[in-house]
This record gives structure tokens, sequence and C-alpha cells, in this order.
């Protein structure tokens, strides 16, 4: 077994940021002995010129200070291990210390790898670059790095990279960014970063005292960061036509049997894809604005704010005219470091969607029963109802548009990588919809079909249970028009009657509609079936899902599936025995799936269930009477007979 992975084993620290050739070079230089059977391994270290035993941390350290010597140029005279820090009568040791190259006994960089976890690492950082006055430290456990500029003592804001021995920390800071740079540095991929992960540092070091609400600053703060990565739209088609030749040449390369297979770059090899970008030239690239370049805290402001307010004019209705940034100059300063190495157009939207989710459960108080649905939950519905291209999907409580998104995944694939979404594909996200009552979750949503790439959006900002007053804002309201209407117009489309908005003929359905609250306007009542008695009565409250049971039957056309999580009450109790005979005489049900207690924990413990069904060809014309024997298990039964076939075609993954 590799020695090197064998001392690894169990700890938390890892080689994912070290290539293949720092690795060979480390293990060309360890030796094993063995004493007592068995093995402890020894290497000579880089900087202190003896043989030390390997040990995870160890590990990292030497890989790293290759790195500083190798990469950066950093002679091995200016680099100490263990360096004594003093804080007052205590002395405790920095892992790795780079020396200023014109004061030879103060540190210039300091490097920490005792703790592996980022945040315990980055507290330990800044202690010890506050005590010695270093400017720059590195944090990293080989599977994560990030690199700070200490502004202050309060404050560390993160850099693309440490300068090199020949480069002053002006040098990084200032120099020339365009998308082409972004692409290689990108700080997801070569951090081993999520976007939550980011969000979460920005929360410890300015969000949470910051006073301000922190969904809507970094919702600002992205959709900034989204708009300066689309005016270099036209860069972005420069190096796709050089990638798409360099893609072509290995297809060739490949057919006339070359030696060495060549890399292929399908927007998934990361490493590929910055091997073929790092050749093209960016002369005359434009230069990327969303970034601290060295300019004061206010001046930085300034030119994020114009940024802002170009973006908002470019896709309106997602931000009110006249917002702008909450956040202190210098307090944003820090966020705008944190972010401006992220690359977010055509990313992989799992990332962004779960930095997302984490953001609006965060801001979220789950008013009338709105909890986010859980992502393998989401997973569960897609891949059982099996959405096929070409076929309509929409989710009538899209909320951040979980099953709408991943939905698009299942579709396309293009949404896992950083590469471009065929036109053909395009067609397939357009035929995905979703509708939702709050505003804050329908801007979310709006926002990941602009990073998926596509700019376009079904996502609409209405009431779903009430359809009747759908009129006020589709034909009088002129922002909301400006803002939906493009989606609106597509959603037409598919009404089963011209000049009606009741029912719809998709294919697919997937929801989670809020559990809290009783609907008790009459009004909308009268609108649906289960809002009267069995004796023709109105009733004077019905829950909020329970409507949404019979709403989300309206849109699926006959024969199309639909997968909605329900409280497992309305399995279960008595009182709602007249809610499964509806469903029964509405729909073929397909399968009921109970979810784990803790399935929506924190947010809340209610107990819930998907149930699976598909709506029957023709509706009856009058509700027969079903006898008080007959319960939810024996329609199962019946229902399951003869039709094994049929659920395994609408509900598995088909080849």
């Amino acid at each position: 077994m590799d020695i090197i992975q064998t001392i690894l084993k169990d700890s938390n620290y890892q080689l994912a940021i070290f290539s293949k050739m720092e690795i060979e070079s480390l293990r060309s230089r360890t030796t094993v002995r063995k004493s007592r059977e068995r093995e402890t391994a020894f290497v000579k270290c880089i900087v202190r010129d003896k043989e030390v035993q390997l040990k995870p941390e160890e590990i990292v350290r030497q890989l790293y200070a290759g790195r500083l010597i190798a990469h950066y140029g950093y002679p091995r005279t200016r680099i100490a291990f263990e360096h004594k820090v003093n804080f007052g009568r205590e002395k405790k040791s920095a892992d790795i210390v780079v020396f200023d190259k014109d004061r030879p006994d103060v540190p210039y960089i300091v490097v920490e790898l005792k703790k592996p976890n980022l945040k315990d690492g980055k507290n330990q950082l800044r202690s010890y670059c506050n005590a010695t006055g270093a400017p720059i430290g590195v944090w990293t456990n080989g599977e994560k790095i990030s690199h700070y500029h200490r502004k202050d003592p309060n404050y560390f804001e993160d850099i693309t990279d440490i300068p090199s021995s020949t480069q002053s920390l002006q040098d990084i800071l200032s120099e020339r960014f365009t998308l082409k740079d972004l692409i290689i540095r990108d700080k997801i991929s070569n951090e081993r970063k999520s976007l939550k992960d980011i969000i979460l540092e920005m929360e410890d070091e300015v969000l949470a005292n910051a006073g301000v609400d922190v969904f809507e600053e970094v919702f600002k703060l992205i959709f900034t960061k989204l708009y300066d990565e689309y005016l270099s739209g036209k860069d972005k088609e420069i190096l796709n036509y050089f990638l798409h030749q360099v893609t072509q040449t290995a297809v060739r390369e490949k057919k006339a049997g070359f030696g060495t297979p060549p890399k292929y770059f399908d927007g998934r090899d990361y490493e590929a894809l910055k091997e073929a970008v790092s050749k093209i030239s960016d002369d005359g690239f434009r230069t990327m604005e969303f970034r601290n370049s060295g300019q004061t805290d206010t001046e930085l402001k300034h030119k994020l704010q114009n940024l802002f307010d170009r973006a908002r004019g470019q896709w309106p209705g997602v931000f009110s005219e006249g917002a702008t940034f909450e956040l202190s100059d210098s307090h944003l300063a820090i966020c705008v470091s944190s972010l401006q190495d992220v690359k977010l157009f055509n990313s992989n939207l799992l990332v962004v969607d779960e930095a997302f989710e984490y953001l609006v459960n965060k801001s979220s108080k789950g008013e009338k029963g709105q909890y986010f649905t859980p992502r393998h939950v989401i997973d569960m519905c897609v891949q059982m109802l099996n959405p096929q291209r070409g076929e309509y999907m929409i989710d009538t409580a899209s909320g951040s548009c979980g099953f709408p998104v991943h939905t698009i995944f299942k579709l396309t694939g293009h949404l896992f990588s950083n590469s471009e979404i065929p036109e053909e594909d395009k067609q397939n996200v357009l035929k995905v919809f979703g509708i939702d009552f709050d505003e804050k979750t329908v801007r979310v949503a709006r926002t990941l079909n602009l990073i998926a790439g596509d700019g376009e959006t079904n996502v609409l900002h209405l009431n779903t249970l009430d359809f009747e007053r759908w009129a006020d804002k589709t034909e009088k309201d002129k922002k909301w028009i400006s803002t939906y209407g493009k989606g609106f117009e597509r959603l037409e489309k598919l009404r089963a009657e011209k000049g009606q908005n009741k029912q719809f003929k998709f294919d697919i359905l997937m929801a989670n509609p809020p559990f809290a609250g009783d609907i008790k306007e009459s009004r909308i009542l009268h609108q649906y079936q289960l809002g009267f008695k069995s004796n023709n009565k109105a009733q004077s409250k019905v829950g909020r899902d329970i409507l949404f049971i019979e709403r989300n039957l309206d849109f699926l056309k006959p024969g199309g599936r639909m997968a909605i999580v329900l409280p497992q009450g309305r399995f279960n109790n008595t009182s709602d025995k007249y809610i499964r005979e509806y469903i029964s005489e509405q729909a073929r049900i397909l399968a009921v799936v109970g979810l784990h207690g803790n399935t929506f924990k924190p947010h809340t413990g209610t107990k819930t269930s998907v149930i699976f069904l598909q709506k029957m060809e023709r509706r009856p014309e009058k509700r027969p009477a079903l006898s008080k024997n007959r319960r939810l298990p024996d329609i199962l039964r019946r229902q399951r007979e003869g039709r094994q076939g049929q659920l395994r075609r609408l509900c598995l993954p088909q080849e």
C-alpha cells in the first residue's frame, strides 16, 4: 500500500491541492524502516536538511514547502519550520514562516497546518500574523487552501494567491484580471471550497456582526458578481471558440493513434480545462470589475454600487429601484475579496444551489409551513418520476426551485460542469416551470437560472391557489409583466382551455406545498371541490396543503405524473378520509414513501410522506360513495394488481 496514503488514513489531512508531480517528488525522498514488525516512514526535510518522521501534518508541510521553493521561488534560507512566536510569557510555534527579504528576522508569510479545520486554523493564523506583524497568511489541510492579506488586526482579506519571491503584495492586489484568469483561478475548483463554505467564512469574519440582512447583502453581491461575468460575454465566446478547436484537435489525434491519449475538454475535467485555457492569449480581454484591486474601501464601494445599479437595469425585477449595499465600506471590501475569485456563470449549479438553500433557510422563519425540501428527497422524487426530454414539468410551490433545478440536472447533465448549455438543452430548460407566492425565494430561483447560463426563466411570482386573480398581475401590473411576462407567455401555451388559468397540460408535477395554515377566504374555497363538504355545503376553512392536492391535479394532463410531500396525518387521520377518497378517484396511486421524522429538522419535526400519483385518463362525472370498510390500504392493493409493469416504466430510470 502507498505509505503516504497509509499515514493520511483517518486523518483530516488530504492531498487534493497538490499535483501528482509534487506528491511523487515527496514519495521519492521517503524511506520506510521496520522496527518490531512496524513500518515507520521518514523523509529528508526539504528545509531543515535532516531526516524527520512523516506524520499527516508533516506530509502537507513538506509538500507546501516544496511549492514555496519550486513554484514561488523562495530560497530555503528564507523559510523556517516551527518558528517561535511570543504571546507574552507563552510561546507557540508557527508551522511555516517565510521571512521578509529585506528584514531576515521578520516574518512575511505565515502558514498554518496544525488546525485542519478552516475556522480554527484561521483563528490560529490570525493570532500568529498579529503577533509577528506578517502581512500574509496561508491556511491549508491539503484538501483546501486559503490565502489572506492582513489588512488590520481585525480584518483578513482573501487574496487570489501569495506573491512570488520577485513580486510584492501590491503586485497581486493590482494585477490585471480577466475572464481567463477567473477560469484558471476559480476558488471553488482550486481551493476545493464550496460557495456555502465561503459564505460561512464571510459570516464569521464580518456579516454576523454587521447589523444587516445577511441574505439580502450576499444576494446583492452574487447578483453583481454575475453581471460582471456577463459583461465579459464576448471574451467567453473567444475562449469557447479556441476550446472547441482544442477539442477537435484532440479528437483527430486520438483517431490518428498518437502515443499519449490527449486530454479532452468537456467541462468536467477542470485540470484539462485550465491547461487548455492557459494557452489562450487574453490580450484585449475586458478587465473584471468585481475586484478589490488596491483602491480605498470607499472607492471600492462606489465601484460596486455602480456595477450593481447596471445589473439591476440588465435584469429587472430581482431588486427594487434604489436598492443599495447596506454593508459598511470595510465590510464590503472583505466580502468582495472573498467572492472575487469565484466563477458563477456555467459553474456546477449544485454548489450554488447548496449555498442558496442555506441562505434561504437561514432567513426563513417557517412562515405558513414553508420548509425547504432536502435535496436527497428532491433527487428521490426526480429519479422515480424519471422526466424525459420534451416533457413539461412544474413545481407549484417552488420556493428556491429545488425540484425544477434538479429536473434540469436530470434532463441535461450540463449544469454539473463548466461547459456551455447546448441550444437544444436550453429548449428543455424552458419546459421547466416554477410558481411561488414568496418574492424572496422567487428572486433566488430566477438567479439560479441566470447562473445556469440561460438568462431566461419560467419562475413566476403568483399565488398558485388563487388563480382567479392572476389577471390582476398578468394583465394589469406593468412591473410584473416586464419581469415575468415571457415566462407567463410560455405557461399560457399549456392551458387546457384558452383564456382560463385553472386547467393545464403538464406531464410532470413535483411539489412540497406549505403545511401550516388554513385557507378561510370563501372566495378561494369556492374554487375547489375539496372546499365543500359531502353534503355540498362550503367548509369554513381548509388546510393549505389539501387545496394544493386538488390544484396540482388540475395542472396535470390525463396520464401526467405527480410527486407531492404531505403531512403523514393526511394518510392516517380518520377526519381526512375524504381526501384519500378524492385522491383515489382522480388518480392512480403509484407509491407512498414515508420520510423519517428528522427529514425537515431543525425547521420542523412534522412526519411526512411523499405520494406518487398518475392522473386518471378521464375525470368521473360524479363522485361514487365509498363503503366504510374500503380504506386506503385496500385501494393501494387493488391498484397495485396488474400494474407492476406500468409502475416500473413510469418510475424507474430507463436504459
